[in-house]
């Protein structure tokens, strides 16, 4: 089936969030199944985590590969390079471009990442993409709450 993406204000994340099923459901079987009714996903498929697409309004693009790198490292145990890959693979892009995001464009090159990567908590990666994207300091900080509450 054909995907189109969409953006949502931040409102509608929150509310899409309240309804998901975590570590199953996505934005989209979540809009399905409440204007719907349905799912599309077989019950076995369904239960496979999913990468959440970050696309809260204004997000800019680098930000929303970057946490979605780490959301597949925190939450589906994927190396870094396996979650770039994974990322890559769910935007239809090259890995290469995953990767530039969050080297070139943090000014860090990868073994930096995987140290800043290995902290528990991820404080200094976190304050990294604060001082980047500091107008989005409120999706970050979010996000890595949310991340952390999984964890527990």
């Amino acid at each position: 089936m054909k995907m189109f993406p969409i953006e949502v204000d931040e409102t509608v994340w929150h509310y899409l969030q309240k309804h998901a099923e975590p570590f199953i459901d996505t934005p989209n079987s979540v809009l399905r199944r409440l204007l719907l009714g349905t799912s599309t996903q077989p019950a076995e498929k369904e239960c496979a985590p999913r990468i959440p697409s970050i696309t809260v309004e204004g997000t800019p693009k680098s930000l929303s590969q970057i946490l979605e790198v780490i959301y597949e490292i925190e939450i589906n145990g994927h190396s870094r390079t396996e979650a770039t890959n994974r990322v890559a693979n769910n935007r239809g892009t090259a890995p290469q471009t995953v990767t530039d995001k969050y080297c070139r464009q943090l000014g860090k090159k990868a073994h930096e990442i995987d140290h800043l990567l290995a902290e528990p908590g991820y404080r200094q990666f976190k304050e990294l993409l604060k001082s980047k994207f500091s107008r989005h300091a409120q999706i970050i900080d979010t996000y890595f709450e949310s991340l952390m509450l999984g964890d527990a």
